[in-house]
């Protein structure tokens, strides 16, 4: 006999993710339709869900204000730049924030659930973990991709 684990109050357990957290981020991904993309877990529904999104002209400043201060999220950022060959180009970069004054119980259900996510976002180029802003400041987004 075998048993499957679906959500559950357990930390470790990991969360199921919301369909329209796929098509939230294809929407991204193919249409430009957002510049960023916020996901939360919601535990009431066991699940990530997306939080908020930001317009297409929208800054990464306007996204980092977006993060709360004190609580983990999830993120798709979709960076536009110029290469060297005055080329321009777009990675997307998955982003893990974890501050490090969040709760502990939010870094267990965080951390245990991002590898499903990721799962469902099928054309992410980088991933960045952050637990303060100068992890994920734009210079370390360029870094990456230069």
């Amino acid at each position: 006999m075998s048993f499957r684990f679906r959500g559950g109050k357990n930390a470790s357990s990991g969360m199921g993710v919301a369909d329209h957290c796929k098509g939230t981020f294809l929407e991204l991904q193919r249409k430009k339709a957002h510049r960023y993309v916020i996901f939360k877990i919601d535990e009431k529904k066991n699940e990530v869900v997306v939080e908020k999104t930001g317009k297409p002209a929208e800054s990464y400043e306007d996204f980092t204000l977006a993060l709360p201060e004190n609580d983990c999220r999830y993120a798709i950022f979709d960076f536009d730049f110029v290469t060297s060959e005055n080329c321009q180009k777009s990675k997307i970069f998955f982003i893990a924030w974890s501050p490090a004054t969040s709760r502990i119980r939010a870094k267990m259900l965080y951390a245990t659930s991002k590898d499903r996510l990721r799962h469902e976002l099928d054309g992410v180029h980088y991933e960045i973990q952050a637990t303060d802003p100068t992890e994920m400041e734009l210079d370390v987004l360029k870094e990456r991709v230069y």
